[in-house]
């Protein structure tokens, strides 16, 4: 038997972590306590409930369960579990493991601003790892054998466990995220907060951009870049033509730009967000008049597998699964002789040397961790900001 939870020692302990840290204060009294004996230490979940092991709070002395509420109420703030939740289908192997990869963002911070972790915790040098990255780096640097040694809860790596599911009350997802910028200012009016907790602090503050809104100003400027050139046509002859006898003038003629999009299917890419992005590129091109056989959409991880002239998103058929090689689809991308090619891909793949001569090329980089690509190519990130460090 474990005994009962001693409230008193956890509580001394998160108003002890307060005191210190008063700019976390807000955050670490919006959480509840949940006394639970499924969980080896503590957790937290969704709605900001943090679930004790009765056993963990007494054998543990009260300057380090200090730094364990401040370590948990970390998942919370930078949106641990949102974040894992958009992790490409490929970059989530497990739970656990996920878990490590935020514990090694969070606990190389909290190393740094001197607090007593348990002697047990996991840092970016325990595997050989740089620190300062955010999780989503970490999570493709882990050796692949690691697993977590305890389980933060789903207010970390996203996934719900079976005791979590029952109770009421907790924090929604508007009262959260007005925590987590009600905090970030507090940090930033600050001179003596660490250097990690004021990274994310200022990234949780910065102004969001509406990727949508972003892409949508891409393609349509490169369309209207595309759709300046004009021609001369005689299929329909200048009206000017009548008033001179005998002689047909041409007309000028403005084309409608072709459109290639090439669709990254490696096996890093997400459907969801993928499924998003190629909706709002079909929807802007369907507004400015390009859609039938002006638009080729191309399949593509290290090699071409489909290419084919679609109406509309659900004409879209969709192989790969295998490396990245972005270049292979642009250059087959230009063999359709587009003004715009449209590359949506996580960024995990090389890029062409040199810009195309005849056409404009757009990157709309999806998820939160994507390389930046060549500066001479329109780039658009998907997912915005992360709530990161």
């Amino acid at each position: 038997m474990s005994g009962a939870l001693d409230r008193t020692r956890l509580l001394a302990a998160r108003y002890r972590a307060a005191q210190d840290r008063p700019y976390l204060a807000t955050a670490l009294f919006s959480l509840t306590v949940v006394e639970s004996p499924h969980v080896a230490t503590m957790g937290v979940d969704r709605r900001w409930r943090c679930h004790v092991s009765p056993a963990f709070v007494a054998r543990t002395p009260v300057p380090q369960l200090a730094a364990v509420w401040i370590h948990e109420v970390a998942h919370l703030l930078r949106d641990h579990h949102g974040r894992a939740d958009r992790l490409p289908a490929g970059a989530t192997p497990d739970h656990l493991r996920i878990n490590v990869a935020q514990d090694c963002e969070i606990n190389d911070d909290l190393l740094a601003d001197r607090l007593p972790l348990p002697a047990d915790r996991v840092e970016p040098a325990t595997y050989g790892l740089p620190a300062g990255l955010l999780f989503e780096q970490y999570l493709t640097l882990l050796p692949p054998e690691v697993r977590a040694r305890s389980d933060c809860g789903c207010g970390a790596h996203g996934a719900e466990r079976p005791w979590e599911r029952d109770g009421a009350g907790g924090v929604s997802p508007a009262e959260a995220e007005a925590i987590r910028r009600d905090t970030a200012r507090q940090i930033l009016g600050r001179g003596d907060v660490p250097a990690g907790w004021r990274r994310w602090a200022g990234r949780t503050l910065e102004p969001r951009v509406d990727w949508r809104r972003q892409l949508s100003g891409a393609v349509r400027e490169a369309l209207a870049w595309a759709g300046g050139a004009v021609d001369y046509t005689y299929a329909r002859p200048s009206r000017r033509s009548a008033a001179l006898r005998g002689v047909v003038l041409p007309r000028l003629r403005r084309p409608v730009p072709r459109v290639a999009i090439v669709v990254d299917t490696s096996g890093s890419m997400g459907e969801p967000e993928l499924a998003a992005a190629l909706a709002e590129v079909a929807g802007v091109l369907r507004v400015v008049g390009v859609g039938g056989n002006r638009t080729t959409v191309l399949s593509c991880d290290a090699a071409v597998h489909v290419a084919r002239a679609v109406y509309t998103v659900g004409e879209v058929r969709l192989s790969g699964g295998g490396g990245t090689d972005m270049r292979v689809g642009v250059a087959e991308a230009l063999k359709y002789r587009p003004q715009v090619v449209i590359v949506l891909t996580d960024g995990l793949t090389p890029w062409p040397d040199t810009p195309p001569e005849s056409a404009r090329l757009i990157a709309a980089l999806i998820g939160p961790a994507a390389p930046r690509p060549p500066d001479w190519i329109t780039t658009v990130a998907v997912d915005g900001p992360v709530s990161g460090r």
